[in-house]
């Protein structure tokens, strides 16, 4: 018995010893597939925030480590792994691709979290998740990916994005989120000869999205975050050297149709005599059968190729080099888009790891040719019985409309193709951008290190219009069309700088603090010639005052037991935008967290394997307005016509500009609440999040009766914004040889304007057909550009009545005080719906976004489906089909009737595409790779709505530029 106790006493004592001995853990990190080493992994105590990184080679080293800690090894789109570290000194690490969505690293502005982690409501969407098809710009990579993010592109070659998350904060103001480039926020103001700010990137170079959109997550960024922040983060170097080379080749074809009247059905309609009282001249019918949409459409091809090299200088230097080439050709006759780039980044690693540095150097250069979309209205209205062309024509062999005993052009509808085909307008613009980033950890306290970055983005823009002498382009009595040209130049400097402190108060405290300040100036400046063909015209030097922006930020991150978190955010942000009175503000934000999966009730449960229950409030900001000086005292010239002679000499008048001196920022507030679970070992993940944002003071161009002006920008509105999201990720199959995940999430949200100073109306969305006539109305209790319509009344028969409209105040007039408010252009949901399949060789992927509940103001059919139109001034014209749906014969009569407002909810699939891959076909390698892939974008769209498509910008359908069905094949090819 004695010498039992013994041996126990001496196994209590090695146990006790094991248990708290302090050792050093060495090891080396590698990507599984490839058996590359890993640089930049995070080796973590779980629980604390003791860790390391690993450096260039894969290697890490962390001390003082008991055998019963875990350490957590995480890198961005790669599993986590968890090891219990024993008594062995050496832990060599392997890690798979494809990362839980929860593991995910997020970068959330000045530092990084996992999902797993975040305190408010954050997504990140690395490589594998993205959008594929025929992506030329960076933001269609996430389209229908994030819940709570909305993103409609025209289908123009490389144009710009509406992009939308959680349906923006303003009204009137911009809408935009704000987008960071590796540490570089970039401005939403474009130049004239790019087709827009996100249109000289190149996709093939980014690595991830991370999507702030709570105010708890974006107060860190206070005066620019009331529209969420999307933070784009680019490829790095790695330590051994790889060749890659894309390749895509895209054939497209505008498939639908503006229903108007054949060459046949037009000459019976106009044969058809007289067309409501009105006798049209049928001698100048023509012979031809021309379908004009089909003339100014055409099928295309397009290029996109991307070449990268990626590996160590000198064993010491990761470098990134890749280098671009897109060509499109556009749907509409003309429209082309042509980008070059080149990206450069290099990542060495100093002094043990303790200073790193990141440089990344972009230059884009992009040329385009900019197609009218607007004839593809003129192609609905000219005459089908008209050719093309005319060898005796005075117009360059272009068949015009012609009247008169001098053949003067009427001023009806022009030849469609002509204006397309004799007009030049030509954008090309240089942009170099990047930043230069020291991150240095302090040798005599590694808890601590300093971050710079320095930021710079310039591009120079120019364009030249000419037209053809022979274009029908009248200024007096002479033909003398357009020569124009014009230059802009915009730039955009960052100055960041920061300390980032991490601590241990104690083994179940943890605390992570980061102060730092920011400087950000904007500068815009240009010039053009006005037309060089009219004598009256000038040309115009311009510049607009620079835009300063200046912050002080601080957040601290606690930790306890690893179950309860809490982040606090504080921002002070100055502007030049507004007098010093109004120039500051301030922008908190906290957010709470609980993982209760952490707890002992549910640590061993086989169903939640994660569940953290989080709430967040925070303020955040909205300055950016067209007018950067409206609070100074402005003079600009007055009108050449009104001079004065004092002492024979001639003086020039000076007026005063509209001046607001008690303008200020936007303000919103965001209360949210959210639920983020992982079940089943994480194979089933997402998050369920209910919000409410109030903007106030917001910014709208109201009427006043101050300043010599009789509308101003001022603050007179509050808008309330209440919305319910969900997210699901699922890994349904993982095995060897054979997966298939997916991702479905949705956003139901509504927006309604609280209040407006003095109850006053405000209208918008100005619409063709008319002069002057506007659709949509900004009203309290209504959604932001609601629809302002007449209500319609109707027959027996069911028939709309033209002009007849419901007396809504019942004072027997009908005028403006009986118009109503009708649906919006808001959708009630927005879905999207992603899927990849894998099966040894073979990829299968698709997605899927609808839209329900949301309206569209028919402008194609309310502007053109009237029977008075067939007589275009003294020539005939067509009109859309769907006038026989109703028999209106004045636009004036019926423009403004609810008739035109349409359920517009859609379901559309983007892209579908199909792989396979050939590994190691040139043997002598050991590490190649080739994959073909085939694949089609705009698969298809179900909807209710009549006109060409349901998608338009703002709710009104006045022909976006059609979005055409591509045919796509490509190679992946890696060494």
């Amino acid at each position: 018995m004695k010498k039992n106790k013994q041996l126990f006493s001496v196994f209590l004592v090695l146990f006790s010893f094991l248990s708290y001995a302090q050792q050093t853990v060495k090891g080396t990190v590698t990507e599984k597939s490839t058996g590359d080493p890993l640089p930049g992994v995070s080796v973590v105590l779980k629980g604390t925030v003791k860790g390391a990184e690993t450096d260039f080679d894969g290697n890490y080293e962390i001390k003082n480590v008991k055998p019963t800690d875990i350490l957590v090894f995480s890198f961005i789109g790669m599993k986590t792994q968890e090891i219990t570290v024993g008594t062995s000194n050496t832990i060599n690490v392997q890690l798979e691709d494809g990362g839980q969505v929860l593991d995910e690293i997020v970068v959330v502005g000045y530092g990084t979290t996992t999902v797993k982690d975040a305190t408010g409501s954050v997504e990140a969407i690395t490589e594998k998740d993205f959008t594929r098809g025929n992506i030329v710009t960076p933001e269609n990579l996430l389209s229908g990916r994030v819940s709570g993010v909305s993103i409609t592109t025209s289908g123009a070659p490389g144009s710009g994005s509406a992009i939308r998350i959680r349906g923006g904060s303003s009204v009137n103001a911009s809408n935009d989120p704000l987008i960071i480039i590796d540490g570089l926020p970039i401005s939403n103001s474009g130049v004239d000869g790019s087709r827009g700010v996100l249109a000289n990137i190149n996709p093939n170079d980014i690595e991830s999205f991370s999507v702030l959109k709570d105010a708890s997550a974006t107060a860190i960024y206070g005066s620019r975050a009331s529209n969420g922040v999307i933070i784009i983060t680019t490829k790095k170097g790695k330590s051994s050297w790889s060749l890659d080379f894309d390749t895509q080749l895209t054939f497209g074809e505008i498939r639908d149709r503006v229903n108007v009247f054949s060459s046949e059905e037009f000459r019976n309609l106009i044969n058809s005599q007289p067309i409501n009282g009105t006798t049209l001249d049928t001698s100048i019918l023509g012979n031809a059968n021309t379908n004009w949409q089909d003339q100014v459409f055409r099928k295309t091809v397009s290029r996109i190729n991307n070449l990268t090299v990626r590996g160590s200088m000198f064993d010491v230097v990761p470098i990134r080099l890749s280098v671009g080439f897109n060509d499109q050709e556009g749907a509409i006759l003309t429209s082309n888009f042509n980008r070059r780039n080149v990206s450069l980044s290099l990542s060495p690693s100093l002094f043990n790891d303790h200073l790193k540095i990141n440089l990344n150097y972009n230059r884009a250069f992009e040329n385009s040719r900019f197609a009218d979309s607007g004839q593809v209205g003129a192609a609905l209205r000219y005459d089908p019985t008209q050719p093309v062309y005319d060898s005796s024509s005075p117009f360059g062999g272009f068949f015009q409309h012609l009247s008169g005993p001098n053949s003067a052009v009427t001023n009806s509808t022009t030849n469609p193709v002509a204006s397309l085909l004799q007009r030049s307008n030509i954008g090309k613009s240089f942009r170099q951008y990047g930043n230069l980033q020291f991150d240095y950890k302090f040798h005599f306290l590694p808890e601590l290190k300093a971050v710079v970055n320095l930021g710079y983005d310039r591009t120079e823009a120019s364009r030249t219009d000419v037209s053809s002498l022979l274009i029908p382009s009248q200024v007096g009595d002479l033909f003398i069309g357009n020569n124009w040209a014009g230059e802009q130049t915009r730039t955009n400097k960052l100055l960041d700088g920061y300390l980032n402190y991490n601590t241990n108060f104690s083994d179940d405290l943890n605390a992570d603090f980061t102060a730092g300040y920011s400087y950000q100036k904007f500068e815009f400046n240009g010039s053009n010639t006005g037309n060089r063909r009219d004598p009256n015209a000038r040309p115009d030097i311009f510049a607009d005052p620079d835009v300063v922006l200046i912050g002080f930020f601080g957040r601290a991150n606690f930790s306890f037991l690893d179950k309860y978190l809490l982040t606090l955010n504080y921002r002070r942000d100055g502007t030049s935008r507004f007098s010093s009175k109004n120039r500051w503000g301030n922008f908190p934000g906290a957010a709470l967290a609980w993982k209760i999966s952490e707890e002992d009730f549910l640590k061993d449960s086989e169903v939640i394997s994660s569940l953290k229950l989080r709430a967040s409030y925070g303020l955040t900001g909205q300055q950016e307005i067209t007018a950067k000086d409206i609070f100074l005292n402005r003079y600009r010239a007055g009108n050449p016509n009104s001079q004065y002679i004092f002492g024979g000499n001639v003086i020039g008048t000076n007026v005063p500009s509209a001046i607001n001196e008690a303008i200020k920022w936007e303000e919103t507030a965001t209360i949210e609440f959210g639920v983020d679970y992982g079940l089943f070992n994480d194979r089933i993940s997402g998050s369920i999040s209910a919000f409410q944002k109030n903007s106030t003071d917001l910014l709208f161009d109201a009427p006043t009766s101050l300043n010599f002006t009789n509308r101003i920008i001022q603050n007179v509105g509050e808008l309330q914004i209440q919305g319910l999201e969900f997210s699901i990720n699922s890994n349904v199959i993982e095995k060897e040889d054979i997966s298939l995940n997916f991702n479905f999430n949705g956003t139901f949200f509504n927006r309604e304007i609280t209040n407006l100073a003095s109850g006053i109306d405000i209208l918008a969305g100005g619409i063709s057909g008319g002069t002057g006539n506007q659709i949509q109305i900004n009203r309290v209790g209504e959604a932001p550009r609601s629809f302002y319509v007449f209500k319609q009344l109707y027959d027996a028969n069911g028939a709309p009545i033209e002009g007849a409209y419901l007396d809504v105040n019942g004072d027997g007039i009908i005028n403006d005080n009986d118009r109503i408010v009708k649906e919006s252009p808001d959708p009630d949901v927005i879905l999207g719906f992603q899927t990849n399949f894998n099966y040894k060789q073979f990829d299968l992927s698709f997605n899927m976004r609808a839209n329900i509940g949301n309206y569209v103001y028919n402008n194609v059919n309310s502007s053109r489906a009237q029977l008075a139109l067939l007589q275009d001034n003294s020539v005939l014209g067509n009109i859309p089909t769907s006038v026989l749906n109703s028999n209106f014969v004045n636009t004036s009569d019926v423009i403004l009737s609810d008739f035109y407002i349409e359920n517009a909810s859609f379901l559309r699939m983007d892209n579908i595409t199909l792989g396979y891959t050939f590994d190691r076909p040139i043997k002598k390698f050991s590490k190649n790779s080739v994959r073909i892939w085939a694949g089609m974008q705009n698969v298809f769209t179900w909807t209710n709505y009549s006109g060409l498509d349901p998608e338009v910008f703002d709710g009104i359908d006045n022909i976006i530029y059609p979005r055409p069905r591509n045919i796509l094949v490509g190679a992946n090819i890696k060494f």
